[in-house]
């Protein structure tokens, strides 16, 4: 009886330690910060210079993307051609400054932020706010799915 009482009591340790092994996990930690705030920055890097190829390797392979204009890019060719598409049509300078990055479970992170196109035809500026979501596999950090929103006009009240 003794012994099953030790082993009862190790495998409650056991699974403790693992639940909070998993735990920490998710949470992340300041490096994937780091590296998710930086492959951010070459996603903007690799637009403004018109890199298909750098924009390629920053994608999953199944990545998708909606954007603003309601078009829903899916795969990694497709957010690539239309995402080359955009920035030779619009122009201007595109900017993310990533405000939060929540780790929704380990190697998967959402990265909210402000997006802002600026010098676009007649000087305008476009604020909106995208969502990255981010996967990390053997090769680091990815972009999985981005979705790009403008705000709206609040609804009337009744």
């Amino acid at each position: 009886m003794r012994m099953l009482l030790r082993f009862s009591g190790c495998l409650m340790m056991a699974a403790a330690l693992w639940a909070q092994a998993g735990a920490g996990a998710a949470a992340g930690g300041s490096g994937d910060e780091t590296a998710i705030r930086e492959l951010v920055q070459k996603y903007m890097d690799a637009r403004d210079q018109q890199d298909p190829r750098a924009i390629e390797a920053l994608f999953t392979s199944d990545a998708d993307q909606l954007v603003s204009s309601g078009e829903w890019r899916k795969g990694r060719s497709d957010v690539v051609k239309g995402t080359m598409a955009s920035s030779q049509s619009s122009g201007g300078k595109r900017s993310i400054t990533v405000t939060s990055i929540r780790f929704v479970a380990p190697g998967v992170a959402l990265a909210d932020g402000r997006y802002e196109l600026t010098g676009l035809a007649g000087g305008a500026t476009r604020n909106m706010w995208t969502s990255l979501v981010l996967t990390r596999g053997a090769g680091g950090w990815r972009i999985a799915a981005i979705r790009n929103m403008l705000p709206a006009a609040p609804v009337p009240a009744k």
